[in-house]
């Protein structure tokens, strides 16, 4: 056998086993087959579950548009020419939102594939020429379980971390102190070891927002991730003012901000019963400018002394995200009631899904549905790469916004419309009425309230512009946090975080809110330690009291015997004081 043909031979060889080696270790075998129509089934299921998250509020949106315009268009409030202007500015309107629906997917799905190309060129690569690294048959396995995991494994851990979430009333953890018709008023407990509450101390009152509910300032307690534990750990006595159920409650149905703001103060005045002394009222978000409003009214002046607010819009209007969508939107259909549903027993609400669902429509771009699969699906990936299980804080924030909307009063949802659509005065005046008295932020400082005002330097839900809207009026305290909307509810509540609520923090020092209230707490109780040693009198000792009456027989033989002299020194020391007559006229 010639050298030429031993060559070929063994080269056919090696040919050969480098075939049979790549169609036993890469996907051509009839297991592939099942296992990628298994992900194709998977990959579908998944697609059609957040594609109806986004598109079932487009749906009942679409319900609510229909009854309206159809009322609208034959009661003849607008002529046919302003009616086909409406509508062709809602179409320009829907086609921008298309555009930047169609954009972000695009963006999505670019960024995914150049990313996999890549790996999948590499694979190809090691399981052709037996190279160390991802093979093909690996490749494969890993995106079937990157789509198995978002479609399987993140809706289960999900719902498993609900146990962990929240306050969970139930369990009669935390005491239930008061309620009205409309709220639940309880104190917090701690959790820390060893912390208990200081009874003698100020206490403070938490108004939470109402679309996103309050289990958010009670996030993962047993992660230390509580805004509402931060303060109840350090010994605060710390309330929570929780709504009552909308669907079965109808005087919270039909509450009006009156009632909001005087049921804020049934529960004030339980608080300075309990404490004797005033309260700090602290609102989140929503709850922040309705604790605003309650103050400025004036109806809470003795009861209530301090004002922390954290993310809470103040002047919608100079908002870039909300406000400019909102603008955008023809007047015409810039209207509540196109986002109005009827309960069962007749009376009109603001559906909360539909209100959660327009803060995804502007952010359409980053929040469509194949772009939320591919962000979630990446999100699993990455802790998987990692060995890592699955961050419970990314858990329990997805929990939060599938499971915690709620619809509102009309009333309320009023309020935050008005704030977003018309701006505070150049005075002051906020675009809200309360038992039809104007309200101006100047009279904070009037009345000499501290206020703290905190804010998220990310936040895209209510800007650090919106928030800051009062610095243009009245002397307020700022705390800027890092990162979005909900990291002092999470992130920064863990006490051994960078920003923990009880510290002070960042170049410029700010006080977190939970040591405002400390501060606030030591203070009045210097301050009152002070008055009580002005105003106790000092026991007098035998020598003292001795020395007293021996002084004043000596002041009564002085008096009765040159009794013009003391007169004089009177007469001259009145003279000195700025109110009494002049030297000469006397």
């Amino acid at each position: 056998m010639s050298e030429e043909t031993h060559l070929s031979q063994r080269l056919s060889k090696e040919n050969s086993a480098v075939f049979n080696h790549m169609f036993r270790e890469t996907p051509f075998d009839p297991q592939f087959t099942v296992d990628q129509l298994n992900a194709i089934t998977q990959l579908m299921s998944g697609l059609v579950q957040y594609n109806s998250d986004f598109f079932t509020p487009w749906l009942t949106a679409s319900s609510y548009f229909s009854q309206v315009e159809q009322k609208r268009l034959f009661s003849h409030e607008n002529s046919p020419e302003e009616t086909m202007a409406a509508y062709r500015n809602l179409l320009e309107f829907n086609m921008d939102l298309f555009n930047r629906f169609y954009s972000g997917t695009s963006q999505a799905l670019n960024e995914i594939a150049n990313r996999e190309l890549k790996n999948f060129f590499k694979a190809t690569q090691n399981s052709f020429c037996q190279k160390d690294g991802e093979t093909l048959d690996q490749f494969f396995t890993r995106q079937f379980e990157m789509i198995d995991d978002v479609v399987q494994t993140l809706p289960h851990a999900i719902r498993d971390i609900e146990p962990e979430y929240g306050f969970h009333f139930e369990r009669n953890i935390h005491p239930l102190i008061a309620e009205t018709d409309r709220f639940l008023l309880y104190r917090i407990s701690p959790n820390a070891p060893d912390a208990t509450t200081d009874m003698n101390a100020k206490p403070i009152l938490i108004l939470p927002p109402y679309v996103l509910g309050s289990n958010i300032l009670g996030f993962l307690p047993g992660e230390n991730k509580s805004y509402a534990h931060a303060f109840a750990n350090q010994g605060i006595p710390t309330y929570l003012r929780v709504m009552k159920d909308i669907r079965t409650t109808q005087a919270f149905q039909t509450m009006t901000m009156e009632e909001d703001c005087s049921d804020t103060r049934i529960f004030c005045e339980k608080l300075m019963e309990l404490h004797k002394k005033k309260v700090t009222l602290n609102g989140y978000c929503q709850g922040g400018y309705s604790a605003v409003c309650n103050i400025l009214s004036g109806k809470l002046d003795d009861t209530v002394d301090a004002l922390i607010t954290c993310v809470a819009p103040m002047d919608g209007t100079r908002s870039k995200g909300l406000g400019t969508f909102l603008r955008k939107l023809p007047s015409r259909f810039n209207d509540l009631i196109y986002g109005t549903k009827t309960l069962p027993n007749g009376v009109p609400v603001a559906d909360g899904d539909l209100m959660g669902w327009v803060y995804k429509l502007k952010s359409i771009e980053h929040e469509a549905p194949l772009v939320a699969f591919i962000r979630d699906m990446s999100m699993v990936a990455s802790a998987k790469s990692r060995g890592k299980s699955l961050s419970k804080t990314a858990l329990a924030i997805n929990y939060w916004l599938k499971n915690e909307r709620t619809d509102i009063p009309m009333a309320i949802t009023q309020m935050s419309f008005s704030s977003y659509n018309i701006p505070v005065a150049s005075d002051g005046t906020l675009p809200v009425r309360l038992f039809d008295q104007t309200l101006n932020f100047k009279r904070i400082n009037e009345k000499k309230i501290p206020w703290l005002l905190c804010y998220g330097e990310q936040d895209d839900l209510v800007e650090k512009e919106t928030a800051l809207a009062p610095l243009d009026y009245v002397d307020v305290e700022i705390c800027a946090f890092p990162k979005g909307h909900v990291a002092i509810a999470t992130s920064w509540s863990d006490p051994n975080s960078a920003c923990a609520l009880h510290t002070t923090f960042g170049e410029k020092k700010h006080r977190g809110p939970v040591k405002f209230q400390m501060d606030l707490n030591d203070a009045q109780n210097k301050n009152a330690a002070q008055e009580n040693k002005k105003t106790t009198p000092k026991r007098e000792t035998k020598q003292t009291a001795a020395k007293t009456e021996h002084t004043s027989q000596t002041t009564a033989k002085t008096i009765t015997a040159k009794p013009s002299k003391v007169v004089s020194k009177r007469t001259l020391s009145k003279s000195k004081h700025p109110s009494a007559a002049s030297p000469k006229k006397s």
